[in-house]
Formats: structure tokens, C-alpha cells, sequence
């Protein structure tokens, strides 16, 4: 089982971009790193992934790929990260299984639950916040109801969703392990200092709960 971790850091047009978020999170040993590109090209995708993956190779950081487990398997990423509308996951480890792991988005007790039975490796609870991350986000879980979920479930989890330095430590109290952040470091022109302010909140909220 994985071993809580805290930063989740996926990457979405980066200001930075990609290839120096990466740097960054490997130079700050980040221990999972997302690339998540909606709505470009699988070729754009799968030339990006094989930077990161040349980028993280060998180093603590596990490189995940989001929502296409067929390109995970292509450059050898760690694993691949599906949605409740992708292919089930036991359908795409069954496709694909060369991918080592395999993590799935939950929006309510209710899919929380229902993950058990597929084992993901970790699964994802959120949205906590409103978030503009998305096109069409699903119903804000909030604080209480993100407390209740990781309580309940066995498998590891990262609060995801909305979460920021000011909110970060609010989410530490109501019981997580690990965050996932997007805009809090892709929306920096320093994703390095960005990632180093966002641990070193993380540690002392988690010291302090």
C-alpha cells in the first residue's frame, strides 16, 4: 500500500511549463507528478509524457498520466489516473498491465465505496472547493463530507479540488493524508518555490493537528 506521500501534483498548462514543473518537483522530491492535457491531440500527449518521463526516470517521483492508461503504457510511465466516466478500472488494467498503478477520481461516499471493490492504488476525494480546473465540475464534497470519506475508506487518498496554501491547512485538519494541487503551482512563474511553500505549509499544519 502507499505510504501518505502529501503533494499530488498535477500539471495543466503550467506558466512555467511542463518540462520545468517537472524539474522542480523532482528537485523538491515530489512523489507523484499528473500530466493531465484535456483537449489536445493523444500524439501532443504521448510526445509530453515521454519528456516527463525522460525528466523523472530513476528519481523519487512517480510520473501518472491521466485519463489515456494507453499512453502510461507507451512511455513506461508509474501509472495512469482514470475519472468515473473513463474505461472501469479493472477493464483497463486488464487492457493495459504494464501500468503499476492505477488511481480513481471519487466524488461522494457513495463512489468511495464503490472503489473498494476495484482496489485502485489510491483514489482521489473532491472536489473540497469549487474549482475552475474543470469544464464541468461536479458538486463541491466540503470539508465535513471530505472528513467522512477518508474516515470510512481503506485505500490511500488524495484531497483534491479548489485546494490553495490559505485553505491547505483546513483540509490537514479534516484528516488527509495527501492534496492535490493544480493552479497553486501551475499558475506560478516559480513553480519551485511554489511546491517548497506548499510542503512546508503541509508539514506544519499536519505537526500542529
Amino acid at each position: 500500500m502507499i505510504e501518505p506521500f502529501g503533494l499530488y501534483l498535477i500539471l495543466t498548462n503550467p506558466v512555467a511549463g511542463y518540462e520545468r514543473c517537472a524539474e522542480a518537483a523532482v528537485e523538491a522530491r515530489v512523489r507523484f507528478l499528473q500530466l493531465r492535457m484535456k483537449g489536445v491531440p493523444r500524439s501532443e500527449v504521448l510526445a509530453m509524457a515521454r519528456r516527463l518521463r525522460a525528466i523523472t526516470c530513476g528519481t523519487a517521483t512517480r510520473l501518472i498520466v491521466n485519463d489515456d492508461p494507453s499512453v502510461a503504457a507507451e512511455v513506461g510511465a508509474d501509472g495512469a489516473h482514470l475519472g468515473q466516466e473513463d474505461l472501469p478500472l479493472p477493464e483497463a488494467r486488464a487492457r493495459w498491465p504494464q501500468v503499476p498503478l492505477w488511481g480513481l477520481s471519487t466524488h461522494s461516499e457513495e463512489q468511495a465505496r464503490a472503489a473498494i471493490a476495484w482496489t485502485p492504488d489510491y483514489i482521489g476525494v473532491g472536489p473540497v472547493y469549487p474549482t475552475p480546473t474543470k469544464a464541468k465540475p461536479d458538486p463541491t464534497v466540503g470539508l465535513e463530507r471530505l472528513r467522512r470519506i477518508l474516515a470510512e475508506t481503506p485505500l490511500p487518498a488524495v484531497a483534491i479540488g479548489g485546494i490553495d496554501a490559505e485553505r491547505l491547512p483546513d483540509v490537514a485538519r479534516a484528516g488527509a493524508e495527501n492534496f492535490a494541487v493544480v493552479r497553486a503551482v501551475c499558475q506560478a512563474a516559480d513553480a519551485l518555490s511554489a511546491i517548497r511553500r506548499l510542503q512546508a505549509i503541509w508539514e506544519e499544519a499536519r505537526a500542529g493537528r
